[in-house]
């Protein structure tokens, strides 16, 4: 009996060799679409509570929130203000030239000790011990004799060299020392005005411890004005 011809589709399955692939025209082409993003939901502005100054909550009533929609804390005033003062503050400071004023009036003063006031007249150390004398037996008799000129004078040197020292201690204003020495100063110029009126005005017939004295009552005017008018400097 023969053997029946076995086909290529035979063969095929008997050896395990590869038969023919498909047919590409038989395969199906599948397209890819890209997928549309699902549209963003923003989320809603977040509500919150008004808060009083004492960091305390509100009455309850609910305000949005800003337009970025970012929370932010209510600012204390207290936490952001500086540490340091923003008004002008008066500086403390020496009033220098008026204090130079009235410490060269007191040197005028002591210079007359050492002088003579008129011609071949007594020196102001004379005068201030006739001064001295008379108030302890009737200081009223200083008027009638003319003394209270000179002791003014000099008295209110001293007291004029002691002003012009205080007047270089730091302060915010030297306006009351100022008040203060315009007063001794006004006295002073008194006494040098009534002996230079009683001679008329005729200064030649004084000497070099007067015209020290006419010294102080100047430099006493001007370093008293200087201090009272000066007021304070703020920065």
């Amino acid at each position: 009996m023969s053997e029946p011809e076995r086909t290529d589709a035979d063969r095929t399955q008997v050896f395990g060799a590869p038969g023919p692939g498909p047919d590409p025209a038989d395969q199906q082409t599948t397209e890819v679409h890209p997928v549309a993003p699902a549209p963003r939901q923003d989320t809603p502005p977040i509500p919150f509570r008004s808060v009083g100054a004492d960091g305390a909550a509100g009455h309850g009533v609910d305000r949005p929130a800003p337009a970025d929609g970012t929370w932010r804390p209510p600012v204390d005033p207290a936490t952001t203000a500086p540490a340091w003062s923003t008004k002008p503050v008066a500086v403390r400071r020496g009033d220098a030239f008026g204090a130079l004023c009235l410490l060269l009036a007191g040197v005028a003063a002591a210079l007359s000790l050492l002088l003579p006031w008129t011609p071949d007249g007594p020196t102001g150390l004379d005068l201030a011990r006739d001064v001295v004398d008379q108030a302890r037996t009737d200081w009223t008799g200083l008027f009638d004799r003319g003394l209270w000129q000179p002791g003014a004078v000099l008295a209110g040197g001293a007291v004029l060299f002691l002003l012009g020292l205080l007047l270089l201690v730091p302060a915010r204003a030297h306006r009351a020392l100022g008040v203060l020495a315009l007063l001794v100063a006004g006295l002073v110029v008194a006494a040098v005005l009534v002996p230079s009126y009683d001679r008329d005005w005729q200064l030649g017939t004084f000497d070099l411890g007067f015209y020290f004295a006419l010294g102080v009552a100047g430099l006493g005017l001007l370093g008293a004005l200087k201090a009272l008018l000066t007021g304070p400097k703020v920065r």
